[in-house]
């Protein structure tokens, strides 16, 4: 994979990117955690895992943002995705634009998802011109619900669902939605988030 051009976001401990080559290893090992992807319905191969970026970098092509690879700059480590990404499965609220995260285990716990998906999200709301950002995960996923709440995200009850890509009876299958509030979006236009 060449290495391509596009929109790159800094923070202050990281660096939202394109994807290179040399991601390709450590992704296929961080989807392989069974930790990692314990509410993403369990491990997936080193193939499923590079088609994944193929579909990430054509989000770049495509609309010029996209799902970001991250990396600590001081360690120069790649440590997993955070960013923007189209959905369109069969919900009241699709299509939709969703910021969403994927972080290797041992970079959990630092504050790195929030810090990136701020960035994305300000990004996403100012550059990009995304008039609304949302975010959903399994209802018993309270570690990505924190990051969401974090992020200044609310809770849209009346908006949870029934994931249609999981199987019913599945405990990964009911699903919360978060969406943006009107403050909070003019927070992040205003960088105050």
């Amino acid at each position: 994979m060449p290495v391509s051009t596009g929109p790159e976001l800094r923070t202050e401990r990281l660096l939202l990117r394109r994807w290179l080559d040399s991601d390709r290893a450590p992704f296929a090992r961080l989807n392989a955690d069974p930790e990692v992807m314990r509410y993403l319905q369990g491990p997936r191969s080193r193939e499923r895992s590079d088609a994944s970026i193929a579909l990430f970098e054509r989000s770049f092509e495509d609309q010029g943002w996209g799902l970001w690879a991250v990396e600590v700059v001081e360690a120069g480590s790649f440590i997993g995705f955070v960013g923007l990404a189209r959905s369109d499965f069969d919900a009241t609220f699709t299509p939709a634009v969703e910021v969403g995260w994927r972080l290797a285990r041992h970079a959990w716990g630092q504050g790195y998802a929030t810090e990136a998906s701020t960035a994305a999200l300000r990004f996403g709301l100012g550059a990009a011109g995304i008039q609304d950002v949302m975010s959903w995960t399994a209802s018993i996923n309270r570690r990505s619900r924190l990051v969401m709440e974090r992020l200044g995200l609310h809770h849209d009850a009346d908006a949870d669902f029934e994931h249609p890509r999981v199987p019913v009876g599945d405990p990964l299958r009911p699903h919360v939605l978060y969406r943006l509030t009107a403050e909070t979006r003019a927070a992040y236009l205003s960088k105050k988030c």
